[in-house]
């Protein structure tokens, strides 16, 4: 499938505080489509770009830090190749530009993200699906999440079992085993999806259970003193029934037994020497009710977990540990980022700021949040406002959201399939995406989010602090190093306020076009620039503005689902 649909926009011509020619708007340009060889590179990587199609005309191209320029060039082959500068942990952004008639017109834009390591800037996807299948299978989807810049994908449970994630012995692995929903799993797949995921610069982590056990555990070793009762005479065992389609109800383990631990440790040493995972993404089973240990004793599952992690971590040291926790419940878990399940009574745009990724908790997070919940039993198509306006808001308060993989998550069982993404909705997740990565340094590296205060000069919007409010822009500010950089939300003709938006009645904003904005600024502004995923592919631009004393005013070109402002110091 295509990751960039052509669309044609009109370069807007902006009337500023200071003179600007009159130009006589061009003929739009058709979007090229572009991609790289890989999602993420090292510092010293060489970056390896390709056109869809060969260009009629020579194109200029650009690379860009937030809104400097660091190089240009131009190109006339559908191959070619940049070294960004060696900083670490640096987002860039490639535009692709035409001219015509005198005009410069963005007809591409490609992020490009310089982190030797994926935690500082996730950006997690899925693999659900683990049957027999070609190498230009997996290639294909490989491709497509990193079009997307994913860098790191959970496997959804090719396990065997989850208290013995590897299926046969490290000296006699399995080739085919059924997985807990008993569909059939390969070994050559699982091994060529870890290999087509490094290649691409992805992490590879398995999804397991923290606290859980199958039927046969005792079996394989596991001690009946490990397991968690509702009784205090431990004669029963607390467990989950998921149904008849899955291999065996869930028994709940006990996370503060050392034992239990120290036996899923020796477990995933097992599974390392066979596959070469980066890490294990635990999940939990919780609301079972009051649960107690074997000899009697109340057990609080959320107090065992961070010694559970120390203890697993400790086990195979050069591995990364993640635990999904719920909704904003969380103990500071000794994990390499947080990763929220979102559930009721959490599913209002509101509730999405407790997540912010600001001081004194600045660290990054991922949230686990399945739009257009209630359609998913049935065939259909997510609604694309919906997604778009959750991602708008995940992305702007720092964080990322965990949605792509074989196709768009739709509920907590990651193999389900039932909605798809219409055609626009693929399009336009890929320059949010690009978005995402191109500016990582001023949407989540740092800083302190605000509720900013903006006022309307024109009168042509109504800015409203957070929390949104159906009506108006919601606009948030986060303060950095030099730079103060605001996100305007479009909330003017929603029809709902809940990211979640079960059945998928959100409506696509209408643009706002040319709106003055002020607020009140003690220092000296040296530049002020835009960019919007909904904008010239997201491309930046530096726009005019007046600064009067402690009074800063600025024309924003263009708003529809989300627009950022930065000014800098």
């Amino acid at each position: 499938m295509r990751f960039i649909i052509p669309i044609l926009f009109t370069i807007i011509i902006l009337s500023t505080a200071c003179h600007k020619s009159e130009n006589v708007i061009p003929t739009p340009l058709p979007i090229v489509e572009i991609s790289t060889d890989k999602a993420v590179y090292k510092p010293g990587d060489v970056v390896t770009f390709t056109l869809a199609l060969s260009p009629d005309n020579p194109i200029k191209v650009r690379y860009k830090y937030l809104n400097e320029i660091i190089e240009e060039n131009t190109i006339s082959t559908t191959t070619w190749t940049w070294t960004p500068p060696t900083q670490d942990f640096k987002g860039y952004m490639t535009e692709l530009s035409s001219t015509t008639n005198g005009t410069e017109q963005i007809i591409g834009t490609i992020a490009v993200d310089v982190s030797s390591d994926w935690k500082n800037f996730p950006r997690y996807g899925f693999l659900s699906s683990f049957h027999e299948m070609s190498s230009a299978a997996m290639d294909d989807n490989i491709k497509r999440l990193s079009r997307y810049h994913i860098n790191g994908l959970q496997f959804y449970e090719p396990t065997e079992k989850y208290h013995k994630p590897l299926a046969g012995t490290v000296n006699n692995p399995s080739y085919m085993w059924q997985d807990f929903a008993r569909r059939s799993t390969y070994k050559p797949t699982v091994e060529g999806y870890i290999a087509k995921a490094h290649q691409a610069g992805m992490k590879a982590m398995l999804y397991n259970l923290i606290n859980g056990a199958l039927e046969d555990a005792e079996a394989d070793g596991v001690n009946r003193k490990w397991y968690l009762f509702t009784d205090r005479f431990h004669t029963q065992r607390a467990f989950y029934d998921p149904g008849s389609a899955f291999k065996s109800p869930i028994y709940l383990m006990n996370p503060t037994h050392t034992a239990w631990i120290e036996y899923m440790a020796s477990k995933n040493t097992d599974l390392y020497a066979v596959y070469n995972f980066d890490g294990i993404h635990y999940n939990q089973i919780r609301n079972l009710g009051n649960l107690n240990d074997f000899i009697g004793f109340g057990i609080y599952l959320s107090n065992g977990y961070n010694t559970s992690l120390q203890t697993l971590h400790w086990a195979n040291p050069s591995k990364d540990l993640l635990l999904t926790t719920f909704n904003s419940w969380d103990a500071g878990y000794y994990t390499d980022f947080r990763y929220f399940e979102l559930w009721n009574p959490q599913l209002d745009f509101a509730d999405l700021y407790a997540y912010k990724v600001s001081p004194p908790d600045p660290k990054i997070f991922v949230l686990a949040a399945y739009v257009n919940y209630a359609l998913a039993d049935h065939p259909g198509f997510f609604n694309t406002p919906s997604v778009l306006f959750a991602d708008a808001v995940i992305f702007a308060l720092g964080g990322s959201h965990i949605e792509l993989g074989e196709h768009m998550l739709c509920n907590e069982y990651f193999p389900n399939d039932n909605l798809q993404m219409k055609p626009d909705l693929q399009s336009k997740l890929v320059t949010y995406y690009d978005f995402l990565t191109a500016y990582e340094n001023v949407l989540r590296d740092g800083g302190r989010i605000y509720e900013a205060e903006l006022t309307s000069l024109d009168h042509k919007v109504n800015i409203y602090p957070w929390p949104p409010q159906i009506g108006g822009v919601t606009s948030v500010e986060r303060e950095m190093d030099n730079r103060q950089v605001y996100h305007l939300l479009n909330f003017t003709n929603a029809t709902t306020l809940q990211w979640r938006d079960d059945t998928g009645i959100q409506t696509k904003p209408d643009p706002i076009e040319d709106f003055e904005l002020t607020y009140t600024s003690l220092d000296h502004v040296k530049k002020v620039w835009f960019a919007s995923p909904d904008y010239m592919e997201g491309a930046s631009e530096e726009i005019d503005f007046k600064q009067d004393g402690i009074k800063l005013s600025f024309k924003v070109p263009y708003l529809e689902y989300w627009t950022m402002i930065v000014v800098e110091y």
